[in-house]
Parts: structure tokens; sequence; C-alpha cells
């Protein structure tokens, strides 16, 4: 197995657990907010969610001014 195949397998992991997580109803704000918290980057968290990185931003930002972050 090669470098390439880990990072690849690691990212599927991630992806499965982060969706585990998600599974729980809530708002997206509200994902976003709980895989910022996990350490997740706004791209990785807009790949998960299916959604932009710039809305991951917004919504980001939104909970920083809302000191929810």
């Amino acid at each position: 197995m090669d470098y390439e195949e880990v990072i690849e397998r690691l990212d599927l992991i991630i992806k499965l657990l982060a969706m585990n997580i998600m599974s729980d109803e809530g708002t997206q704000k509200e994902k976003v907010i709980q895989l910022s918290r996990l350490g997740l980057q706004p791209k990785e968290i807009a790949n998960i969610l299916n959604t932009s990185s710039n809305s991951v931003s917004v919504a980001l930002s939104g909970a920083r001014k809302e000191g929810l972050l």
C-alpha cells in the first residue's frame, strides 16, 4: 500500500466518523460548528456536508460573532 492509498483510506475513515456524528438531527450551522470543534477545516467540513467551503466559512463566521465558537 502506497502513501496515496493510506491517505485516501484515512480520509474515508474521517468522513465515515463525521457522518456518524452527523446522523443526529440539527441545522447545517450546528453540524458545521460541531465538526469545527472536532478540528476539521472548512474545506473538509464542506466535503462531508456536501456544501461549499464558502457556506461553511460563512456559518463559522456567524458562529464566532454569536460566541458559539
